[in-house]
């Protein structure tokens, strides 16, 4: 991290409105966070099946592979606090339904997989909505940070989470779905009272130019093309947490208190570098930070494969987690900051569709070339691919690699 230099910069924290957003995130990751590890526990209790656990990771992108379009041209086009409220809402009922189910034993894993894609559906819009609120918060100069300080949130949400929901399980999963439908509507409360500095976004005539804006603007800027796509499939070959719960009880030999250190390990790593990031500058060799935390998050991942050792399995994770914390703000920060604000509906649905096709995607990919070769080898083979992808990367973008600012080159 020597590209890391220290910044004296305003504190966004100081504006109330941001503060009630950061909430509102906090609430609804963790409450994802907890139903995920549940769900993937008492799935693979009723399995016993890799499979069974990749399916649930592409249960959760199908919404969000074909409400894309839709989702950015709504949050273009209406009140995006009111999007986001009505989504959690939607979560909130789903989660109480998935407590039913399960503390009155009934359903099964057709109910749990039709649950999952309705919150599924939900999360589609309030996942790339969240962000676009960021710039009618803060001043534009706040933003980068203001996005750091919103991922390690989010973070500390994903180390709670899962602790929550594996520690939790052992009390029985329908109360644990319950904690979680309280969460998501301290969230809707959270959003609700959010007050933003700027006008809700105009409303534009719909025309198939209009809903396929978001792709052809990012196709037309190979800075933010290079940087999506480089996170896509280098995440997608790399993503390993859907075998997590097979690790934790095959491969590692432990329980459902195992399993929620894991799925907190990356978040834990995420965070801390979240927090450094969100108190210091990026510096002027953005590409080069971006590429060297890929080609490390391929070796993390190796390193989790061949392993056979609680400890060494979370200290893996939480540096996977740590390099993907990069990514993830220089990719926000460049959709913030490269994107006009009528648009960023639109763009940012983009940018979690491609999010939700390197993790979810992703976790089914690894089930099922874990069906097929068997866990470790899929783990392993998924680390080789993600610094296969980054090497790729840098040769058909030179222009990424040679990146030193944030910032939109003056026109």
């Amino acid at each position: 991290m020597s590209t890391l230099a220290a910044a004296s910069q305003p504190d966004p924290l100081t504006r109330p409105a941001f503060r009630r957003f950061l909430a509102a995130r906090f609430c609804a990751s963790l409450s994802y966070q907890i139903v995920s590890v549940a769900v993937g526990w008492q799935i693979y209790a009723l399995s016993g099946s890799p499979l069974d656990l990749g399916l649930i990771g592409l249960a959760q992108f199908l919404p969000m592979m074909c409400l894309t379009l839709v989702v950015g041209h709504v949050a273009d086009r209406y009140d995006r606090r009111k999007i986001v409220a009505l989504c959690m809402a939607v979560e909130a009922l789903a989660a109480l339904l998935l407590a039913l189910t399960a503390l009155h034993g009934v359903g099964g894993k057709a109910l749990v997989y039709l649950t999952v894609i309705v919150m599924s559906a939900a999360r589609a819009f309030e996942a790339p909505t969240l962000p676009t609120l960021i710039p009618a918060l803060v001043p534009r100069d706040w933003i980068a940070r203001a996005t750091a300080m919103s991922a390690s949130t989010n973070q500390v949400a994903q180390i709670a989470g899962p602790a929550l929901g594996g520690i939790g399980y052992s009390a029985g999963a329908g109360w644990v779905y319950c904690v979680a439908a309280a969460l998501y509507v301290g969230g809707l409360l959270c959003i609700a009272g959010v007050r933003t500095e700027r006008a809700p976004p105009r409303k534009a005539p719909t025309t198939w130019r209009t809903l396929f804006a978001g792709l052809s603007f990012i196709a037309s800027r190979r800075i933010l093309l290079g940087t999506l796509s480089l996170d896509l499939f280098a995440v997608l070959l790399g993503g390993a947490t859907a075998l997590l719960p097979l690790f934790a009880k095959d491969v590692l030999d432990a329980g459902p208190w195992a399993l929620g250190a894991l799925r907190a390990a990356p978040a834990c790593g995420a965070a801390l570098m979240s927090l450094v990031l969100a108190r210091m500058t990026l510096g002027s060799h953005i590409g080069r930070l971006l590429f060297g935390a890929l080609f490390l998050f391929g070796l993390a991942t190796i390193a989790f494969g061949l392993s056979r050792s609680v400890p060494i399995s979370i200290a893996a994770l939480m540096v996977l987690g740590a390099s993907d914390s990069i990514s993830v703000v220089v990719r926000s920060s460049l959709v913030q900051l490269h994107t006009p604000d009528e648009m960023l509906g639109r763009v940012s649905a983009v940018n979690t569709l491609f999010i939700g096709t390197s993790n979810q995607l992703g976790e089914f990919e690894s089930g099922l070339t874990a069906a097929l070769f068997g866990a470790v080898p899929a783990v392993v083979l998924g680390g080789v691919g993600t610094m296969l992808v980054a090497g790729l990367w840098m040769w058909w973008f030179p222009e990424l690699r040679r990146l030193r600012s944030l910032d939109p080159p003056a026109a």
